[in-house]
Order: C-alpha cells, then sequence, then structure tokens
C-alpha cells in the first residue's frame, strides 16, 4: 500500500520550495522596477550638438 503522507509531505515542499522561488523573484522585479525609476528621471534624452534627439518623430 502506498502511504499518503508521503504525498503531501512531497508537494507541500515543493509548493513551500514554490512560494518562496515567486517571493523571491517578485522582491527582485520590484527592485528591478525601484531601480529603474531612480535613474529613469535622470536619463531624459537630451539634444546633441545638432539639435536631434535621435528618436524618430
Amino acid at each position: 500500500m502506498t502511504d499518503r503522507r508521503d504525498d503531501t509531505k512531497k508537494s507541500d515542499s515543493r509548493e513551500e520550495r514554490l512560494r518562496q522561488a515567486l517571493r523571491a523573484n517578485l522582491a527582485r522585479r520590484k527592485a528591478q522596477a525601484r531601480a529603474r525609476a531612480d535613474t529613469g528621471s535622470d536619463n531624459k534624452t537630451v539634444p546633441d550638438a545638432d539639435g536631434e534627439t535621435g528618436k524618430d518623430n
């Protein structure tokens, strides 16, 4: 006979690993978004000597 407690124990540990990985991923993405927001205000497109911004109109 199979012991069902082993199956739930395995799935619980898998779910816990996935939960931790999801939290780590979310924290990393939030940190990246914060970093982009901080540097985004400093990286405005400034015209060069020819007056072109490098953007297509």
